[in-house]
């Protein structure tokens, strides 16, 4: 492992948990990959690789490391894809920021065997507490944007998405839950900043 890759999954427990179920060989479909981060890690890893990046900068910057990325946006759609065409399909903190999250992890699991999801959870206890001590929209290290220029347009707690996933008669096989670069057991509803859940038809 490298430098950089040991680095990174220091860093980032949503990505050394992803980095540590996925197998060498498997493919990878990252939605909102951004500067390709988590597709460097698995790459290096042996994973084939591709991504989807609505950020012009960012796609630049991908394909300038030799990562496979396609500029476009998921709210256009994921139909150019055959269904199951991946092994993983991964949406890290991008669900929330989407304009039909439902449907975009209904394509998920079309286009993957298996989806990860990752998202910030908004009922974390010091959310709750903020908003009920000062009325306003919180601003926090994970949703650092104010009300009018957030790209968060959906703000969800990890029992919203369970409530979701049982409605839409979707399995999840697992779940992580993490505070800061530790991962959460116990009431992660309320102890917890990012919930990560893995997903299958």
């Amino acid at each position: 492992m490298s430098f950089y890759t040991d680095r990174i999954l220091k860093d980032r427990p949503d990505f050394r948990y992803i980095h540590s179920i996925l197998k060498e060989g498997e493919r990878v479909l990252d939605l909102g990959c951004g500067t390709g981060e988590l597709l460097e890690v698995l790459r290096e890893k042996g994973l084939r690789c591709q991504g989807i990046e609505r950020d012009e900068d960012c796609v630049i910057r991908c394909v300038q490391k030799g990562l496979y990325v396609h500029h476009g946006d998921i709210d256009d759609g994921l139909f150019h894809h055959l269904d199951k065409s991946f092994d993983y399909v991964i949406v890290n903190q991008t669900i929330q920021q989407t304009l039909h999250p439902g449907d975009i992890i209904r394509e998920t699991l079309r286009i993957g065997k298996k989806a990860i999801v990752v998202f910030p959870n908004f009922g974390h206890w010091r959310i709750r507490l903020s908003i009920l001590h000062d009325g306003q929209t919180p601003v926090t290290p994970l949703m650092p944007y104010r009300w009018y220029d957030t790209p968060n347009l959906h703000f969800l707690s990890n029992l919203d998405f369970k409530e979701f996933c049982e409605f839409e008669n979707i399995k999840i096989s697992n779940s992580a839950f993490f505070r800061k670069n530790r991962t959460v057991s116990l009431f992660p509803n309320l102890f917890c900043d990012l919930a990560l859940f893995v997903l299958q038809e």
